[in-house]
This record gives structure tokens, C-alpha cells and sequence, in this order.
């Protein structure tokens, strides 16, 4: 295994509703429950009401949204700590920069189709963004490039115990944990 000042980040990614926060949220979970405690969860709606309240949605805003939390979390793994993160973070380019400068970067595709985010969405951010009262809104005005290279894909096809599964063995195949 791994030594305990070996952080990592597990950075999950895609649209709004996908799953990125509720799959997080187990795995963060099932991590304290094996009694790992030294973690850290960063959510993008946390985020964006404290770190980054002053940004909005475009494209240069998203990109300075990215690079605050990728400074956070690459922080807070140089010190030890296993931070679980869940952003959209729409551009490849992006979460490139963020895996050469992140030490331990995870990348974890939540693959959802649009329909069932949209179905999911209690907020009713995908019907503004159609109707134009949202701009720059990923997944409907605003692009999302899919990960070139994901280290691991779940999906919707799969049960939230079997995708949190999967992170697991993950995690416990490169012996970050046993």
C-alpha cells in the first residue's frame, strides 16, 4: 500500500445530474466506513457558493473555476489527503492541465446519458437552458469534450453500489488502499 502522504484525487466529471455528486458521496462513504478518515470532498455547487462565488459561466470563468480547485485539491493531496472532487469540467484541455499538475489525478467519466440528467434535474437548469434563460449551459449551449482517457468509466447502466464498487477495486489495485 501506499504511504499514508501519498494523497490522490478522485475527480469526477460530465454534465449536471449525471450521478458525479451521489456516486461521490457513497464512495466518500464507503471510504469512511472502512475507516480511511483522512479525506476531503470538494463539490462544485460548495465551491462556486464560497472559493468561486465571484465566477460565472463562461468559458474563461469555468476555466479560472478549474484552476482554483485544482490548486485546492493538489494541496490538499501533497499533504496526505484523499480529496473526492465532482465537477462538470468541460474541456479536455483542462483536466489534461489538471492531471500533469495533480500527483495521484483520477479521472472518473460519469457516463449518463443527456436524457436521464435532464429527467434528474429537480432545479430545472436544463428546461432554462433550452428555453435561452440559461446561457453558456454545458451540455445544451455549451460543449462538454468527452475524457480522452478516463482511468475509470461508470455508468448508468450499472447499479450507484456497483459503479462505487468499481472506484473501489480501483483504488485498491493501485494500493491506495487495501
Amino acid at each position: 500500500m501506499k504511504t499514508p502522504l501519498d494523497g490522490f484525487v478522485l475527480w469526477f466529471t460530465w454534465l449536471a445530474c449525471s450521478g458525479k455528486s451521489t456516486t461521490a458521496d457513497l464512495v466518500y462513504q464507503l471510504l469512511h466506513e472502512r475507516g480511511y478518515k483522512h479525506i476531503q470532498r470538494l463539490d462544485g455547487d460548495d465551491v462556486r457558493q464560497h472559493l468561486c462565488k465571484d465566477l460565472w459561466f463562461s468559458q474563461e470563468d469555468r476555466v479560472k473555476n478549474l484552476e482554483r480547485v485544482s490548486f485546492v485539491a493538489e494541496l490538499l493531496s501533497k499533504n496526505g489527503a484523499w480529496v473526492i472532487a465532482t465537477f462538470i469540467s468541460p474541456f479536455e484541455k483542462e483536466r489534461k492541465n489538471i492531471r500533469n499538475k495533480v500527483k495521484n489525478y483520477i479521472e472518473v467519466f460519469v457516463d449518463t446519458p443527456l436524457e436521464i440528467c435532464e429527467k434528474r434535474d429537480v432545479k430545472g437548469m436544463y428546461g432554462k437552458a433550452r428555453s435561452g434563460i440559461i446561457q453558456e449551459f454545458t451540455g445544451v449551449s455549451s460543449p462538454y469534450e468527452i475524457p480522452l482517457n478516463p482511468d475509470i468509466i461508470i455508468t448508468t447502466d450499472s447499479p450507484l453500489e456497483e459503479n462505487c464498487e468499481k472506484i473501489l477495486a480501483y483504488l485498491v489495485a493501485k494500493k491506495y488502499i487495501v
